[in-house]
């Protein structure tokens, strides 16, 4: 008799174990949706691009969500950055929280650069206030501040701000492997769900082999964990 099915998998044909690799494949690695049909046909398990696609939509958002309330509180050092993206021809802007470990905080995709983007991104965060705020220039940073988080020390300076624009390189190889994103909706959506797998496995610097191995098995408990497969 087979085992019952985790609700969150019924009416799918294939097991939840195939499902969960394709979405972790494809938001944890720069790959495409065929690369990814291509890699799980080498282990015979036959699916199209536009099944993976859409697993990647309907789970994305959900194991995302649940990898943010897993990872610890965010560090008191906040970098936020924006870098322009182009998305069916239109300019946009990408603005990205990032503390002082690397770990991503928050992005937002906006059409503007002023400080009324900048504020929806601090907006995102509160309930949770850094000890310092590091930007660049930009005076849309310091008009949101003042506004959301006015006792919080700001510093302003580009070449204390390499966290975040490091941060967006990730992205870059995305947009190209993607040949950019198709709506604004799309990046958010897929943007915010890669950058919280990727804080999941994101190996800290300077450690040994033991130490990675030993949190690489954490982060795929942690993936076990949110996408239930173990009771599935």
């Amino acid at each position: 008799m087979n085992p019952p099915r985790h609700p969150r998998y019924a009416r799918h044909r294939f097991p939840a174990d195939v499902i969960s690799h394709a979405v972790w494949l494809y938001f944890r690695f720069p790959l495409t949706l065929r690369m990814v049909e291509a890699m799980l046909a080498a282990r015979g398990v036959l699916v199209s691009y536009e099944t993976v696609r859409l697993w990647a939509l309907k789970f994305g958002q959900s194991f995302a969500k649940q990898i943010r309330r897993r990872l610890p509180a965010p560090g008191d050092q906040w970098h936020l950055d924006e870098m322009v993206i182009s998305i069916a021809g239109k300019k946009h802007w990408l603005w990205r929280a990032v503390d002082q470990r690397g770990v991503v905080l928050d992005i937002v995709v906006q059409s503007r650069r002023n400080a009324k983007a900048a504020k929806r991104l601090l907006r995102k965060k509160q309930g949770v206030a850094p000890r310092v705020l590091i930007t660049d220039k930009l005076a849309s940073y310091g008009a949101a501040k003042r506004e959301i988080m006015p006792s919080v020390e700001h510093r302003q300076h580009r070449g204390l701000n390499n966290r975040a624009e490091n941060s967006h390189q990730p992205t870059r190889r995305r947009e190209r492997i993607m040949k950019r994103f198709k709506s604004a909706g799309q990046a958010q959506r897929f943007l915010a769900a890669r950058d919280q797998v990727a804080n999941l496995f994101r190996c800290t610097a300077n450690t040994n082999a033991a130490d990675r191995r030993r949190a690489r098995a954490r982060a795929f408990q942690v993936w076990t964990d949110v996408s239930e497969v173990a009771r599935a």
